[in-house]
């Protein structure tokens, strides 16, 4: 079945010629933590342990051959055999829906920030998916969080889409108060990711300290715009904040832009150190190169895709 999603204003999410790639891959959490058992953990579709643990229902895109043939002569209904060092990967996706997101703010491009941390956020749904983890998206902003799942199986791939697709940009993202939120709330530490332009008013130390502390491992995705990093702006101008409505004015000239990419330069240094200080893993982005190669490239060579 396709996976692809499209509307008239923009192209679709996951192309099909994305998601061919993406079909052997699998997300791989490199701590153990709850949900998992000890050693390394082994994805169902290799089938290489011979401890039975359980039984699951059968959704569409299932190994057959971990069906129970057995079972489903007798019952009628199709059982998947679950062994005792596959248990599922609890995956959390976590973007960030704040106003800030919405940059540049012509959704028909494709450099737009949340549309490019949306197809992002989409790929490695799809790869959860795909290999049967457990499977929570959370759109996060001041408004509170909007959850998909938990859910399993490509049987849920459409639903999925649906959800991305339908998230807006609005608000302020307290990046601090809802990484803590989400700490507390989720039930099940995992393989946890954030996608976000990281502009959050009072930081984001303590969220991410929390979801360490919860056994989480913790994925930082900062996504910005060309725009953002190599601003084209000069002259006297009067800056307003699209989240708080906080207006400035400036006069731009080389000199001050020299001092902003200093200082944007230094803010993302310390936020990877800060993240390598503390085991999380940290990948500073730009809008302008192909979403996919994040997860194709980055993510695999980083041993958090495989």
């Amino acid at each position: 079945m396709a996976m692809s999603q499209s509307s008239p204003s923009r192209p679709a999410l996951l192309p099909e010629s994305i998601r061919r790639r993406l079909d052997p891959l699998a997300l791989d959490a490199k701590k153990v933590r709850v949900g998992a058992m000890k050693g390394d953990r082994r994805s169902i579709k290799r089938g290489s342990s011979i401890e039975f643990a359980d039984y699951r229902n059968y959704v569409p895109g299932d190994d057959l051959r971990q069906m129970d043939w057995n079972i489903y002569a007798r019952l009628e209904r199709p059982y998947i055999k679950l062994l005792e060092d596959e248990e599922d990967l609890s995956v959390h996706l976590l973007l960030d829906a704040s106003a800030s997101m919405d940059f540049p703010p012509d959704s028909e491009i494709d450099r737009q920030k949340l549309l490019y941390a949306k197809r992002i956020l989409a790929g490695l749904a799809y790869i959860a998916l795909s290999s049967n983890d457990r499977l929570m998206l959370s759109a996060i902003n001041d408004g509170g969080s909007s959850t998909f799942g938990p859910v399993r199986g490509r049987a849920r791939g459409m639903a999925m889409l649906r959800f991305i697709e339908d998230v807006n940009a609005d608000g302020i993202t307290d990046l601090n108060i809802m990484l803590q939120d989400y700490a507390r709330r989720a039930r099940r530490p995992g393989w946890t990711l954030i996608i976000s332009d990281m502009f959050s008013p009072t930081g984001y130390i303590e969220g991410l300290n929390a979801l360490l502390s919860r056994g989480h491992e913790v994925v930082i995705l900062h996504v910005l715009a060309p725009e953002e990093l190599t601003p084209g702006l000069a002259g006297d101008l009067r800056l307003i904040d699209v989240e708080t409505g906080a207006a400035q004015e400036v006069t731009v000239d080389a000199s001050l832009r020299d001092i902003y990419q200093g200082r944007l330069a230094a803010w993302r240094a310390e936020i990877r150190e800060e993240c390598l200080r503390r085991g999380a893993h940290y990948f500073p982005l730009r809008t302008d190169t192909p979403w996919e190669r994040v997860i194709l490239s980055d993510l695999r060579r980083a041993g958090l895709v495989k």
